[in-house]
C-alpha cells in the first residue's frame, strides 16, 4: 500500500472554486486557507480506552481497479481512496419522515444543479420554502464530486461502472455510487462523513466506504468517537482481562469465553488459547476474549467499569488536545476545557433533496446562528463562545486541529485577517461551550435546536454516553 506523505494538493479547480463560493472568499485567499490548516493534537487527560496500537492495518485485501488504494484513517480506520489519496464516500438511503434521502443503489442523484429549495422530508417543515444564500448555496457535485471512470475501465469485484444522466462513467462499490469531499485535503482525511451510526432526525450523511475488516465470523468493528470497537457480530462488546490466568470458576459464572469453532485456524493477531482441555477460545492480539453475562445494552462500555477488565479496540484515536479534560455526568462522560466545562459540537444538514451539510465553517451560517442566538451574531458568541486555542497548540491527532475563524461571520479567516481568533475544530468544524453550563459536569445545553439537536443544533461531545446507549 503506497502512502503520500505531508500535504498534497488534492483539490480540483472545480472543487476549489464551490469551497470559496461558499466562504465567500477569494480563490487566492481560499488557497491560502486550506494549505495553512495544521493537523494539530497532543496527549489528553481523562480516560482512554484499551491500549493498542494508533494505525491498523487490518482488513481483508479485496480486488481494486487500477487507480485506487487504501488508507489508513485515524477515526475509520482503512478506507478506500483514489489516486490522489482522497477517500471515496457513498450516500446510502434512509427514509425519513416524508421520504427517502440518499441514493438507491445503481442510481445516482447528486448532480450539479443547485437546489433552491426544502424538499419537505421532515415533518413538520413543509416542501417548497426557499433555501438561503442562493447566490452563494453550491450544487451538490460542488461539494461531492463523482468519481467518474476512464475509457476502457472494466469491472473489478464490488467495484462497477453506472451509467449518470449526462451520460458520463461513474464507479460504483457494491452498487452504491463514490464520491470524493472537497473537505479532504490529505490522504487519511475522511471531513466529509463518517459510518458512526446516525438515525431518527439526523440528516443523511455520506458514508466512507471501507474494505472488510479482518476479523473471524461472528466478530465485527464499529467505529465509536474512541476508536473502532470489537464487538460480536451481534454488537455485544467483547472484553479482555488484564490478567488472562485470572478468570476462575466464579469468574466464568459471569465472564463467557468466546469460543472458536474447531475448524478455526490462527491468522494476523487472531489466535486461540486452551484454558481449560478441550475448550478453544479466541484470542486478540494475544487477549483472550469474554462477553459479559446479561448484557443487554449493545456496544456497551460497561464491562470495562469492573476492575481487571476492558474493552477491546481494534484501533484507538490518538490523545486529545492536552488543556482537554474528561468530565462526569448524569448521563456519562464529556470532554470538556480545561476549566471542565462541556464541550459542544454543532450538527447541521440542510433539508433539499441534496441534503447538503451546513455544519462547517466553509457552509452557510445562517442556520447556525438562528439555534445559537436567533439569529443574532453577538448573542451567539456570548451564548456558544468558541473554545479558543492557547498560543503555538499542537496536537498529534489528525482529528483536531487548530482553525481561524471570523466571528463576526462565522467562516474561515483568510490569513493576517484582523479580528481572527484561533480556535479548536473536531474533524474542521469548531468545537463550543454554553453560557448555561455553570460548573463541571453540567450539560445544559445538550441537544438545543431542532430535533434535539440531531438536524440543526448542538450536541455535548459525549466520550461516554451510557444513558443514549453508549458513545456512537
Amino acid at each position: 500500500m503506497s502512502k503520500v506523505q505531508g500535504i498534497v494538493r488534492t483539490d480540483s479547480w472545480l472543487e476549489t472554486k464551490a469551497l470559496a463560493r461558499s466562504a465567500g472568499l477569494p480563490m487566492i485567499a481560499l488557497a491560502a486557507v486550506l494549505l495553512s490548516q495544521p493537523a494539530v493534537s497532543a496527549p489528553a487527560k481523562g480516560s482512554t480506552p484499551a491500549a493498542a496500537p494508533a494505525v491498523s492495518r487490518d482488513y481483508l485485501e479485496v480486488p481494486m481497479p487500477p487507480g485506487f488504494r487504501v488508507e489508513i484513517s485515524e477515526l475509520e480506520g482503512p478506507v478506500f481512496a483514489d489516486e490522489k489519496g482522497r477517500t471515496l464516500y457513498s450516500w446510502p438511503a434512509r427514509l425519513l419522515r416524508n421520504g427517502f434521502a440518499g441514493e438507491q443503489k445503481g442510481t445516482p442523484r447528486c448532480y450539479d444543479e443547485v437546489l433552491k429549495e426544502t424538499a419537505g422530508l421532515m415533518s413538520p417543515y413543509p416542501p417548497g420554502v426557499l433555501l438561503p444564500e442562493l447566490d452563494k448555496r453550491p450544487s451538490c457535485t460542488d461539494l461531492w464530486p463523482p468519481v467518474l471512470a476512464p475509457q476502457g475501465a472494466e469491472k473489478v469485484g464490488k467495484w462497477s461502472i453506472i451509467e449518470r444522466k449526462d451520460g458520463t462513467k461513474q464507479w460504483a462499490y457494491d452498487e452504491e455510487p463514490l464520491y470524493t469531499s472537497v473537505l479532504d485535503r490529505q490522504p487519511g482525511d475522511v471531513l466529509g462523513g463518517t459510518s458512526r451510526r446516525h438515525r431518527g432526525d439526523s440528516p443523511v450523511i455520506r458514508v466512507p466506504v471501507s474494505p472488510p475488516p479482518l476479523v473471524p465470523p461472528g466478530f465485527a468493528v464499529t467505529t465509536t468517537v474512541n476508536g473502532r470497537l470489537l464487538t460480536t457480530d451481534r454488537n455485544y462488546s467483547v472484553y479482555t482481562p488484564e490478567d488472562p490466568s485470572a478468570c476462575d470458576a466464579a469468574c466464568l459464572q459471569r465472564w463467557k469465553p468466546v469460543l472458536a469453532p474447531q475448524t478455526a485456524k490462527p491468522h494476523g493477531d487472531w489466535t486461540m488459547v486452551t484454558p481449560s482441555p478441550g475448550v478453544r477460545q479466541w484470542a486478540f492480539r494475544n487477549q483472550p476474549l469474554y462477553t459479559r453475562e446479561g448484557e443487554t445494552q449493545l456496544w456497551s462500555l460497561e464491562g470495562s467499569d469492573e476492575p481487571g477488565w476492558r474493552n477491546v479496540y481494534v484501533q484507538t484515536v490518538r490523545p486529545r488536545p492536552a488543556s482537554f479534560t474528561i468530565q462526569d455526568t448524569l448521563a456519562g462522560q464529556v470532554l470538556a476545557d480545561s476549566r471542565g466545562m462541556t464541550i459542544y459540537t454543532y450538527v447541521c444538514g440542510d433539508d433539499s433533496l441534496h441534503q447538503l451539510s451546513c455544519e462547517h465553517p466553509m457552509d452557510t451560517q445562517v442556520y447556525r446562528l438562528a439555534v445559537c442566538g436567533a439569529g443574532s451574531v453577538e448573542q451567539c458568541l456570548r451564548n456558544w463562545p468558541y473554545v479558543k486555542a492557547e498560543p503555538g497548540a499542537k496536537s498529534d491527532s489528525r482529528l483536531w486541529s487548530v482553525m481561524s475563524i471570523d466571528p463576526m461571520t462565522g467562516h474561515i479567516a483568510p490569513p493576517g485577517q484582523s479580528g481572527a481568533i484561533s480556535v479548536w475544530a473536531y474533524r474542521d468544524r469548531p468545537v463550543y461551550t454554553y453560557i448555561g453550563d455553570l460548573q463541571p459536569g453540567d450539560v445544559n445545553g445538550a441537544g438545543t435546536g431542532e430535533w434535539r439537536g440531531q438536524r440543526n443544533g448542538l450536541k455535548a461531545f459525549w466520550v461516554r454516553d451510557d444513558y443514549f446507549g453508549g458513545t456512537l
